[in-house]
């Protein structure tokens, strides 16, 4: 099952979950006129093809106590990128590493309580390459699932 492969059942399925994961089963089913065994069976498939990678909960950062949210644009040698690679995935902080094109080769999403520790984290970023960041004041659209066309 690839994306041309989806009927319009499963896009609207998707489009159910990318907005209410927690949604019951049997809400779904009465939401696509379906039974709630044969939406079991399409969650299960979307799932084993890949098109359903997980599920988790959305959690409000400042409410952690993490009210500094940044993106760093960062220069990273090509031979340093793996070693860069390693490192990032280890700090907690980051929410998001993206190997893009552009001025910058990673551009990375952020939180941290303070300035002061965006500052500090900052300085250790910089031992890879030179480095941008812009904090955000807020957001108007969160992260969100992609649409289907059902």
């Amino acid at each position: 099952m690839k994306g041309n492969e989806l009927d319009h059942v499963d896009r609207k399925i998707l489009n159910i979950l990318m907005k209410e994961g927690r949604k019951p089963i049997r809400e779904i089913a009465a939401d696509v006129f379906l039974s709630s065994p044969a939406v079991s069976a399409r969650i299960s498939a979307l799932e084993k093809s890949g098109y359903i990678t997980g599920y988790c909960a959305k959690i409000d950062p400042a409410a952690l106590g993490y009210h500094i949210k940044s993106f760093i644009g960062l220069e990273v040698k090509p031979a340093e990128k793996q070693e860069f690679y390693s490192y990032i995935a280890s700090v907690p902080n980051v929410v998001e590493c993206n190997c893009v094109t552009g001025e910058y080769s990673m551009l990375l999403e952020v939180f941290f309580p303070t300035t002061a520790e965006l500052d500090r984290f900052i300085g250790e970023l910089q031992t890879y390459g030179r480095s941008k960041t812009m904090i955000v004041f807020n957001t108007s659209v969160e992260h969100r699932g992609i649409h289907l066309s059902e």
